[in-house]
């Protein structure tokens, strides 16, 4: 309905307009002192993420609703591996150069998915910015794995996980990492699938010139 588009729309901008804000304010800050912006790259962006990836949980919801055609379980891999690395593992690895990295690939293909969702509710498709969206995620999705397995290496390896209430126990946490970095690597190789599916869905031969028309 033209409600539940409107609302999608309003939602990918602000996603957009998030993502931008963070995608724009690292290269000024890189541009303006250098690798000296790597260190505290998380402390000045590190709460726009925080409420981008919150907000990003709502895209679950559409699709179990039914006003979001994706697939349910890569886009919930996809986010989940995010909050994860974001709401975890990070605030373990603070002022590395690989979190600038890995935000810096987080961005980028967000910025180019939300714009082009954007002109997709609005029945504008620009072949490049298809071409784009569906095919810089396939070379990129895998190097922010990697980052975030390099980020995984270099937690403290005496940290403990202490579980909430009602548990009164802690895991060791380099422990947990093992088991996610599997669990990452057998999601990456999924979801790398999906994303050849959907490029080949949307710009196939005939799609293309549908889009055209």
């Amino acid at each position: 309905s033209f409600t539940m588009n409107m609302y999608l729309f309003v939602y990918d901008l602000m996603q957009f307009c998030g993502h931008s804000w963070i995608f724009t304010n690292m290269i000024v800050r890189f541009m303006t002192f250098g690798k000296d912006s790597l260190a505290d790259t998380f402390h000045s962006i590190g709460l726009v993420m925080r409420l981008c990836q919150l907000l990003s949980v709502l895209e679950i919801l559409h699709i179990l609703i039914g006003i979001d055609k994706s697939r349910l379980l890569p886009r919930f891999l996809q986010i989940t591996e995010r909050i994860i690395i974001l709401f975890v593992v990070i605030n373990k690895v603070q002022g590395k150069s690989v979190v600038c990295v890995l935000f810096f690939l987080w961005n980028l293909l967000d910025v180019v998915r939300y714009t082009y969702n954007m002109l997709a509710r609005m029945g504008i498709y620009y072949l490049p910015l298809t071409w784009l969206n569906f095919s810089l995620c396939i070379p990129l999705y895998p190097l922010s794995v990697l980052a975030k397995g390099k980020e995984l290496g270099r937690v403290p390896t005496t940290c403990f996980l202490n579980l909430p209430f009602p548990f009164t126990f802690s895991i060791y946490f380099p422990y947990v990492l093992k088991m996610y970095l599997l669990v990452l690597f057998a999601g990456m190789c999924f979801i790398i699938r999906n994303l050849f599916s959907e490029r080949m869905a949307h710009l196939g031969t005939g799609n293309i010139k549908n889009k055209r028309s």
